[in-house]
């Protein structure tokens, strides 16, 4: 095993001057994309639009690398081609020890990659691979033929330090190999904390990747080290670089007579806000009039942040790479400084706040007569509480409740209608926990969604909705205007198939085709309300869901029935609806469409952000799930079996919505065999059935904090 790390020596004046870039990536994708096809360097250097010398030097070398590997074959003519001529360009997604799949753009299904074909990738690793010939069935089989670009090289673990070296065990469950540290890179870690590590040297066959400890977190279990850990391990920042808050703290309310001019005044007319207890960022707002019987006009007013954070500055580049704000189970990691998330873009109470509206006239069915949008100044009246604003709808007592008992009416009407077309109706579980001031879990609740919530939900679709509509419309067929959607495609036709087949042996009917999918699924949410295979089965029909995602591609919403959606009420905590306000406000003002390839690249990076940060928080849930439960250990339970595998049975604790595992180890009364097509294990001798489904009891076996896992046995 090695023990030495890179020396990092000072570069000479004429290194210094050698081009940075790495070409190997682009040369690859030149072979790849013109497999047995010749090139000469003359060729090369034109594709790569390359003049200079030390760049031209840059590339052979590149070349050389890739001749070495085995990856291009110089030919007798001098010319270069593809020695892999069946080599295709994929993403790893690893799954355990002993294998992983590849995905890649150029098969309809995931390559199933042994370990041993792996060449050391790991998860999110771009590689080069080629397709071996089949020998498992029909599962098409890979072998990695090269690493084109690692996608993380910093981890966060725990060290384990020795006399004369140390590791680091990865926190991430797909980071299989714990990471050397010789002591003079432990950065003053002591035996046991959680640490940032930096592989500086990757693995081989003899030798374990060689890190060197980047930053210590601190004692690993303590609340504050985990909640890092957590960010660092998805690579989410701990905090704003300096020019940022710099630039954020210049930033001042100024409302004058030129800037009045450019907007529609709102201070006048009944406006509130509704959001959660706990919320400082308020970044939509309600107002109310009457324009005569049953009419009215509705404005959905959202923090103007544009206003405030132009393109090309650094607030803006660091929210375009933070894409959106992170909520872990204590802490919001905001996507703009807080003087502007709770400040200045902050739709607070008896404040005056600059906004970009969306205005409705709208009748007491939910029609809409009239529509405008434009930018506008608004002054909140109230502040309310869902649940204060939940006591005024159901009570008709207490602050504007005639305006809260309006606003309900009409938004149930919208969701009629969303219904009627053919939306899903999905009420998704929300887990909340209470905490003490160190962060220790002392309870965890089910957030309970009302009226209120429904309210804002449902005003905050219309204007999405709309103003999606709206910028459709004004483009011409032959030249629409580019703009960023929220899309989710129809489900996947197979995955519909299969959870059509799994819901029958529940008792349940779902319709593989057109508006009977949605109608089909409601009426399972309607039927599974309050029973114990609720929350299974309605996550298992999410799950044959697309994923919602940004494009500049116009193909509608599946789940909300809408023909065209795009997020624009939460500028505060997405970067895509900053762009929509941009690009909306732009329109309004009769300029051109801007560059749809750019807009493209900014909208799948949100969507890669936006699932990281839902990752982060569900690990956050997780932690304190299992935090919570290991004080609970000499507890019965009451549990659901989520999932059924040959090496154990999946149980979600009704009471903390908690999952764990009984193991087929520990499932002492007989020997059990998976009956896969079935969902469940049947018992040899006793021929006892446990289902998917089924209410079984369970006591805790083990708590693994560290891997936020729980081992069960049932009682």
């Amino acid at each position: 095993m090695t023990k030495k790390t890179r020396n990092a020596k000072k570069p000479s004046p004429r290194k210094q001057s050698k081009p940075k870039t790495n070409y190997r990536q682009r040369l690859r994708e030149i072979f790849s994309q013109n497999t047995g096809q010749k090139f000469s360097l003359k060729q090369i250097f034109k594709m790569l639009k390359i003049r200079n010398k030390a760049s031209k030097i840059k590339v052979v070398e590149d070349l050389e690398v890739l001749s070495d590997r085995e990856e291009v074959v110089f030919t007798r003519e001098g010319d270069l081609k593809s020695k892999h001529l069946d080599a295709h360009t994929g993403t790893v997604d690893f799954v355990n020890p002993r294998f992983a799949f590849i995905i890649s753009d150029e098969f309809d299904e995931d390559i199933w990659v042994n370990s041993d074909h792996l060449k050391y990738a790991l998860d999110g690793d771009k590689v080069l691979f080629r397709i071996l010939p089949k020998n498992r069935g029909k599962k098409l089989e890979g072998e990695v033929l090269d690493i084109i670009e690692r996608r993380r090289s910093e981890f966060v673990g725990k060290i384990e330090l020795s006399e004369r070296y140390a590791f680091v065990i990865a926190d991430n469950r797909k980071m299989h190999l714990d990471i050397f540290v010789p002591n003079q890179s432990i950065n003053g870690a002591r035996n046991g904390e959680k640490v940032i590590v930096k592989v500086v040297e990757w693995h081989t066959k003899k030798n374990s990747p060689v890190g060197v400890v980047k930053e210590v977190l601190g004692k690993a279990g303590s609340h504050e080290t985990e909640m890092h850990a957590i960010l660092a391990e998805f690579d989410l920042p701990l905090r704003f670089p300096a020019p940022v808050v710099a630039e954020a703290n210049k930033m001042k309310l100024e409302i004058n007579r030129k800037e009045l001019q450019k907007r529609r005044d709102f201070r006048k007319i009944t406006t509130c806000t509704i959001d959660p207890d706990t919320a400082k960022d308020f970044d939509d707002a309600l107002s109310i009039q009457a324009l005569g019987p049953d009419r009215w006009e509705i404005g959905i007013h959202i923090a103007d942040v544009t206003h405030y954070v132009n393109p090309g500055t650094a607030l803006d580049e660091e929210a375009s790479k933070r894409a959106t704000s992170v909520y872990l189970v204590d802490r919001v990691v905001p996507m703009l400084p807080e003087v502007l998330s709770n400040n200045l873009c902050s739709l607070r109470p008896h404040e005056d706040r600059f906004t970009f509206s969306a205005v409705f006239d709208l009748d007491a069915e939910g029609n809409i007569h009239k529509e405008w949008y434009g930018r506008t100044i608004i002054h909140s009246d109230r502040r309310f509480t869902y649940e204060e604003a939940q006591v005024g709808i159901e009570t008709g007592q207490g602050d504007y409740a005639k305006e809260l008992h309006i606003l309900n009416t009409i938004a149930k009407k919208l969701t009629e209608k969303r219904f009627d077309k053919g939306a899903v109706n999905f009420e998704t579980t929300e887990v909340k926990f209470r905490l003490d001031e160190q962060g220790k879990p002392l309870g965890i609740f089910i957030k309970e969604r009302k009226d209120a919530h429904r309210l804002i939900e449902e005003f905050m679709l219309l204007a999405n909705r709309k103003v999606a509509e709206f910028v459709f419309k004004m483009g011409k067929k032959s030249a629409p205007k580019a703009m960023v959607y929220r899309v989710h495609e129809k489900p996947d036709v197979d995955k519909l198939k299969n959870f059509s087949v799994f819901a029958r042996k529940f008792g349940y009917n779902i319709s593989t085709v057109g508006k009977g999918i949605a109608r089909s699924i409601n009426q399972l949410v309607d039927k599974t309300q309050g029973s114990p295979q609720q929350d299974v089965l309605q996550t298992l029909a999410i799950r044959t869901m697309a994923k919602a995602r940004y494009t500049t591609e116009a193909i509608g919403h599946f789940g909300l029935a809408f023909e065209h959606y795009t997020h624009f009420t939460s500028p505060i905590r997405r970067y895509p609806d900053m762009l929509v306000h941009r690009l909306l406000y732009r329109y309004l003002h009769e300029r051109p469409s801007v560059d749809q390839q750019k807009l493209e690249s900014i909208s799948k990076h949100s969507t890669d952000m936006e699932k990281r940060a839902a990752d982060a928080e569900r690990a956050s849930i997780k932690y304190k799930q299992v935090e919570f439960m290991q004080y609970q250990e000499d507890k019965e339970f009451e549990g659901v079996v989520t999932g059924v595998t040959e090496w154990g049975i999946y149980v979600e604790i009704v009471e903390t919505k908690c999952e764990g595992m009984v193991r087929m180890s520990d499932m002492l009364d007989d020997f059990y065999d998976l009956d896969a097509e079935n969902y469940r294990v049947v018992g040899r001798k006793t021929k006892n059935l446990i289902s998917f489904g089924d209410s079984v009891q369970v006591r805790i076996k083990e708590i693994n904090l560290e891997k936020r896992t729980m081992d069960l046995i049932m009682t």
